[in-house]
């Protein structure tokens, strides 16, 4: 394998020279550069990325950090991302975080010592004082943090709204919510919009509220434990989609027919939701386009061609109706 010495050599000019041209780095005389250029497709030679990352402190490397893959909307997220960066030339490192506090801070300290020149984080563990001595431009996706970085997300909030809304719309009496984890900014805020909604239409004391933690099976138990409890439930809103998927089996075990029984909607808007069945009525976000304008915010921020103070944006939500739900 050639070495730079090797181009060097063979083009008759100084190590630095070669160096000089690889990284439009420094004045090189035309010709000059036309002969290096020559040596390297001679000697068919690829320059060391790992000599370079620790030469320019940068590696064209962006790092991903999402809480659960085995959730469709995050692989939804992380496609979109790799697109915008493979059009920029920039590699991805996507790391999975089980929602713990230690593995992503670990994963920021490692990829910090390669040089990553980004990280895009949908994290509701960490803190400012965990990411502010970075030196390098962090984008938070979908959830709120407190630091003052720019945060691409939805409008979780006025979703919950119009999904309760919905509901009470097609004629359910008595609607619950299935909750995600208390510490996500997005399950607080879908939460707190299927309140407001129901005290809005003087439903408040007919509030139901249970935590399955955007896991399918915990949804399942809760919502069974819920609809035995409480028969009179006729619609439910699941903030997010694969706590829907929990409901609809809970529906089935408890001999409850979706829709005819139960209404149930939720949060997301992921391609799981066409293919279960009945078919998921849902409040979709634009996963795709939420993870593309990450990833353009943060390349734009790593070259410099705006402040970060420009970077936040909020993208609207759309209600699809399907078979889960039905007008009585």
């Amino acid at each position: 394998m050639a070495t730079i010495r090797d181009v060097a050599k063979e083009a008759e000019v100084s190590v630095a020279t070669v160096s000089r041209v690889l990284n439009s780095n420094g004045y090189v005389n035309e010709d000059t550069r036309k002969k290096v250029l020559a040596a390297i497709q001679a000697l068919n030679y690829t320059p060391n990325s790992v000599a370079r990352s620790l030469y320019k402190k940068s590696s064209k490397t962006i790092g991903l950090i999402v809480p659960d893959i085995k959730n469709p909307f995050f692989p939804e997220l992380a496609r979109a991302v790799e697109d915008v960066l493979n059009k920029n030339n920039y590699t991805l490192i996507l790391c999975n975080s089980d929602e713990k506090a230690g593995k992503e801070k670990e994963y920021i300290e490692v990829l910090k010592q390669k040089y990553v020149d980004g990280f895009i984080i949908v994290t509701s563990t960490l803190t400012a004082s965990d990411v502010d001595g970075l030196n390098v431009p962090i984008i938070s996706l979908d959830r709120i943090f407190e630091s003052n970085v720019p945060i691409i997300a939805s409008k979780n909030y006025e979703g919950a709204r119009k999904a309760t809304r919905y509901l009470i719309d097609i004629g359910c009496k008595k609607i619950a919510h299935i909750r995600g984890p208390l510490h996500i900014s997005t399950a607080d805020d879908r939460c707190f919009g299927y309140y407001d909604e129901m005290e809005s239409n003087g439903m408040l004391e007919e509030t139901l509220i249970a935590n399955g933690s955007y896991d399918i099976k915990k949804t399942t138990e809760v919502t069974k434990e819920l609809l035995l409890n409480n028969p009179d439930v006729d619609g439910i809103f699941a903030g997010n989609d694969v706590m829907a998927v929990g409901v609809l089996k809970a529906a089935e075990q408890t001999g409850r027919v979706v829709p005819d029984d139960l209404a149930v909607i939720g949060f997301d808007g992921i391609y799981l939701c066409e293919v279960t069945s009945p078919q998921l009525s849902t409040i979709a976000q634009p996963i795709y386009e939420m993870g593309y304008r990450a990833a353009e915010t943060l390349i734009n921020l790593i070259e410099g061609r705006f402040e970060k103070s420009q970077g936040s944006y909020s993208f609207d939500v759309q209600l699809i109706e399907r078979q889960s739900t039905k007008r009585k």
